[in-house]
């Protein structure tokens, strides 16, 4: 039986992971479950797979989640550090789902102690790509990708010499507005960005999928992850979502990764690896498909890419810096306070900004250096959007 933690339980992905968790009751058993202001849910999953541990981000909330927990016999607890103690409890597989650059300690927490994590939290690598795959390599732990792009190229690597990759190419659905006019961008809400073609996913992500934000980081993400020079990881929007990720060989031939957009596949695969196992997601009739359509991003509709060459280029903190800066501005869009547009244009100024002061540690980093410039580059952006208010 493999012992597990889910971190980001409540979340989307954590649903999934939980959701197959049930249907293979003998394969697991759960040390931990976290999660945020969804208190019923956190508690009336730690009740049902009999986890040993439920936490809360948010220590005011530590004595709703003891009543909910009462008499179950789960421990509850609450805040930053409980969390990261959770991650470190001892466990096979972790699961890191925490939204943002929160999931960033606790899964070195996961790490540190031997588990494999299973990485669903893009900005984990984004902000602090080196010292992550270090910790691994450190502890002799494993890192498996869940984001459905990287969880495809990693298997079509699967036996493959790395010398011989040419390139990687990661797709992109384009989001809820890859068919508006670009002059209606402009008064795009919150609402209608968050609504999503072909995948269910959270409100964050799913606006990140329409900025392409999402795949900015997606594509910082596979040069950490598998050590691609940046010009040859390519971008294509592939509007139905079925070719995850395809490689490309110095021979001329590619490898595609072809499924159905469920994010069950790509954690299945995880929560099994190295082995396959039967998963609950549709099975492709490729004849009722009928075809499959890629173009080339349009850089005016989606300038997110260019921001994530440009970190790529500059290397250090920089990642640090664009992953703070977009969750900024994605939490003044969702408030109302920018417009869709004005969010890449907000990270931009924080990039030009914040990066000159970083350089000086370009070459190597601490996870204390990682922290000090999200904190700057937060405050950075806030600043950035008062001005334009003003």
């Amino acid at each position: 039986m493999k012992r597990i933690s889910i971190l980001g339980a409540t979340g989307s992905i954590g649903q999934s992971t939980i959701d197959l968790v049930r249907r293979d009751r003998e394969g697991f058993d759960v040390v931990a479950l976290t999660g945020g202001r969804n208190i019923a849910r956190l508690a009336a999953d730690a009740r049902e797979l009999g986890a040993a541990l439920a936490v809360t981000a948010h220590d005011e909330l530590l004595d709703d989640l003891r009543a909910a927990l009462a008499g179950s016999g789960v421990e509850a607890a609450a805040g930053a550090t409980a969390l990261n103690e959770a991650a470190a409890r001892p466990a096979d597989w972790v699961m890191s789902a925490i939204v943002g650059a929160a999931g960033l300690a606790p899964g070195l927490a996961a790490l540190g102690q031997g588990a494999t994590l299973a990485l669903a939290n893009k900005e984990t690598l984004v902000a602090a790509g080196p010292l992550v795959m270090a910790a691994a390599r450190d502890s002799g732990a494993q890192v498996l990708p869940v984001d459905s792009e990287h969880s495809a190229i990693f298997q079509a690597l699967r036996g493959e010499d790395p010398d011989t990759v040419e390139r990687v190419v990661i797709t992109a659905s384009g989001g809820a507005f890859r068919d508006w006019p670009l002059e209606r961008l402009a008064t795009a809400t919150p609402a209608e960005a968050a609504t999503h073609p072909n995948w269910d996913m959270g409100q964050r992500i799913t606006i990140d999928s329409a900025s392409m934000f999402n795949k900015a980081l997606e594509v910082i993400e596979a040069k950490e992850f598998f050590g691609i020079h940046p010009d040859r990881i390519e971008v294509l929007v592939h509007p139905e979502s079925l070719v995850h990720a395809l490689v490309g060989f110095r021979d001329g031939a590619m490898i595609a990764h072809v499924g159905p957009p469920d994010m069950r596949h790509a954690i299945g695969h995880a929560m099994y690896w190295p082995r396959r196992s039967d998963l609950p997601v549709a099975r492709l009739d490729l004849a009722q498909v009928g075809q499959l359509s890629f173009h080339a991003p349009d850089p005016r509709r989606y300038p997110a890419l260019g921001l994530a060459r440009q970190v790529m280029a500059e290397g250090g903190l920089a990642g640090a810096i664009f992953n703070a800066a977009k969750e900024r501005a994605l939490d003044h869009f969702i408030a109302r306070h920018l417009g869709f547009c004005h969010m890449s244009e907000v990270v931009e100024d924080v990039l030009a900004r914040e990066m000159p002061a970083t350089r000086p540690n370009a070459a190597g980093f601490s996870l204390d250096d990682v922290f000090e410039a999200d904190r700057r580059a937060r405050l950075c952006a806030d600043a950035v959007v008062q001005e334009r208010i003003e």
